[in-house]
């Protein structure tokens, strides 16, 4: 047994019986992330709720992460989901790899946010659950802004800097210092990208 699962089944009873203690909650939290998840989970990370972990557990969080409740984080065949320092990923947002998501440093998403590398195939007489996945890589650059809702789809790169306005479709890589809004997402403006 590893020390993340006898940490994880020794906190446990203890964050029941808190009830509200808020402090209490956030350590039970951390600890069952980090017995989900390959990677190393910083004692720096603010883990506010246990997030829905699903796959391979193939996480690579950064320091000083903040993460709202309600997350989910999937990583199924090759895909891994690497996150740099000081992101803030906020309630209800959705993460998938099959191949590959790496977020940048300071990097903030909106609530509800939906990130994944990969569409179902559609193949004739195959059940659209049955019929795998195409996957491609999506990166998000360092100090990027993603909205409220905004829909991020396989192989978009979002360069340094970048805006992305609330309920976004991201369909297209998006360049550094970007403002993008809309269905599929278009540039509104260009900013001069900061160093």
């Amino acid at each position: 047994m590893s020390l993340k699962s006898i940490l994880g089944a020794v906190l446990a009873p203890a964050a029941r019986l808190a009830g509200k203690g808020e402090g209490l909650r956030r350590l039970w939290a951390h600890a069952r992330m980090a017995s989900m998840i390959t990677g190393r989970l910083d004692a720096s990370v603010v883990v506010l709720g246990v997030p829905e972990i699903r796959g391979t557990g193939r996480i690579s969080p950064g320091r000083n992460l903040f993460l709202y409740r309600e997350l989910y984080l999937e990583t199924e065949a090759d895909g891994a989901i690497e996150i740099g320092d000081n992101v803030v990923i906020s309630r209800g947002a959705h993460i998938v790899s099959f191949a590959s998501v790496k977020i940048g440093a300071n990097c903030m998403i909106g609530e509800y946010t939906s990130i994944r590398d990969a569409n179902h195939r559609l193949v004739p007489g195959v059940a659209v659950r049955d019929s795998g996945h195409d996957a491609k890589a999506i990166e998000l650059g360092r100090n990027v802004w993603i909205g409220r809702g905004v829909t991020i789809l396989p192989g978009v790169h979002i360069g340094d800097d970048a805006v992305v306005g609330a309920n976004a479709v991201v369909t297209r890589s998006v360049p550094a210092g970007a403002i993008v809004a809309g269905v599929p997402a278009k540039p509104i403006r260009q900013e001069a990208a900061t160093a």
